[in-house]
């Protein structure tokens, strides 16, 4: 026979045993729960500078990728779940990006990511990418030199940009001087590194070939523009390449300004400098001038007038501009959804093999598509800057530009091919039929 306190001990530990029980159940109950919430949605990493000296042209693109949820939302997700975006803000902090990148793919577990703006910070993100296997979309253009098995380059290569715009020059403005002035990072660096070696080869000395770097965030320009004033009256028509990145944009055309450099004697050609850069800064100084890219808004075509609408109304503004690396996101994530839905899946092994071949409509009016080295096909525009901040195309190319992903002016990049489909490789030498390791 139990004595008393026996029996409550027995009585405390059964009571014990059921409040157990039910805590687990529910807590059981509650992650089946969490889990079919986690099931319903398919989560979007945003990983774009909102703070810092690139927010100017990153702010944009977060924007851009949650209309295009929205958008897709309404149309029901995607194989029948809806999708999710995960913002962060790695703040124009390069080493921050690949932290931003980490915690998207391992703690928030989304299916894919649409970020960055510069090289430094894809270059950031890579081991991440590839450590983790997961997606990652680029929107801007960049120098090349690279094809990773787990990014997809919706941007301009530079023979879809940088080479384009210097053949421009060259032929329509008969420029015989050249000055490549560019932010100190990767991207300009090897940008023109090839155009100096594409330069060369079209019989352009180096005393004609000027290149410049400043910081991020350059403020006096008074120098540099003054060089390049002196470099400019040798009586040579002399052109401006410009790989400038970010805010240092605006004091680097006030410049230009001030010392009294008009397009007409000096012209500059940007890569970076759309209409996003120009809204709400004074135009005066940049007029005549021109930028090389893929897209303008001013650009007529059913596709852009369409989009044009939708993404002012989306954003309850009328003057909200649309621009290239924009539109570098809507085919990158047109491509992702088909290839998703393809798939029925959005397992990253499953989506990267169905990503090339796959075609997605741009909105100039063509239909771009994912190459074999995760590029894609792209028209190339020259644009004058007009005093509304739009852009006056002068000058395209025929038909689409296949990106290429190694460039066709370095010695060790010629016999260089990305193809993920045949070869499985990023960096496959053609010469020697060997892949070189890694895609970068």
């Amino acid at each position: 026979m139990l004595t008393k306190s026996t029996h409550d001990i027995a009585a405390s530990f059964s009571r014990r045993g059921v409040l157990a029980a039910t805590a687990g159940l529910m807590l059981g109950l509650a992650s089946l729960t969490g889990a079919k919430a986690a099931d319903d949605t398919i989560k979007v990493g945003v990983l774009h500078s909102l703070s810092g000296t690139m927010a100017i042209s990153e702010t944009t693109l977060k924007d851009t990728i949650l209309f295009l949820i929205d958008e897709q939302n309404k149309k029901g997700g995607v194989n029948g779940k809806k999708l999710e975006a995960v913002v962060v803000d790695p703040a124009s902090n390069w080493p921050l990006f690949a932290e931003k990148a980490r915690e998207l793919i391992t703690k928030d577990k989304v299916a894919v990511v649409f970020g960055c703006w510069t090289s430094v910070s894809r270059k950031s993100v890579l081991p991440v990418f590839k450590e983790l296997n997961s997606i990652l979309f680029y929107p801007v253009q960049y120098e090349g030199e690279e094809s990773e098995r787990n990014v997809f380059y919706t941007g301009a290569a530079p023979n879809q940009q940088a080479i384009p715009a210097v053949d421009y020059l060259m032929k329509e403005e008969k420029v015989k001087r050249w000055v490549l002035a560019g932010t100190d990072y990767v991207y300009p660096r090897t940008t023109n590194k090839i155009l100096e070696a594409y330069l060369k080869s079209k019989g352009v000395a180096q005393e004609d070939i000027m290149i410049n770097y400043t910081p991020f965030g350059h403020s006096d320009w008074q120098t540099i523009v003054a060089d390049i004033k002196k470099f400019g009256s040798a009586g040579k028509k002399t052109a401006v390449v410009s790989t400038i990145n970010g805010d240092a944009n605006v004091p680097f055309y006030k410049e230009l300004g001030n010392q009294g450099i008009k397009a007409k004697d000096i012209p500059v050609v940007a890569f970076s400098v759309g209409e996003e850069e120009l809204a709400g800064i004074d135009t005066k100084p940049l007029l005549g001038h021109l930028a090389a890219w893929n897209y303008f808004q001013s650009i007529k075509s059913p596709e852009n007038e369409k989009f044009i609408k939708a993404w002012q109304a989306y954003t309850k503004n009328p003057k909200r501009v649309t621009n290239d690396p924009m539109e570098a996101h809507v085919i990158g994530f047109d491509m992702w959804v088909k290839a998703v839905e393809k798939v029925k899946s959005t397992d990253p092994d499953k989506v990267i093999d169905a990503l090339p071949g796959i075609e997605a409509k741009n909105l100039t009016g063509g239909t771009s598509k994912m190459l074999p080295n995760h590029h894609i096909t792209k028209p190339v525009f020259i644009g004058e800057i007009k005093a509304n901040g739009q852009f006056d195309v002068v000058w395209k190319t025929p038909g689409l530009v296949a990106g290429d992903a190694w460039s066709k002016e370095l010695e060790g990049s010629k016999d260089l091919v990305g193809d993920w489909v045949g070869k499985k490789c990023g960096n496959f030498n053609t010469k020697t039929n060997k892949c070189l390791g890694s895609g970068s």
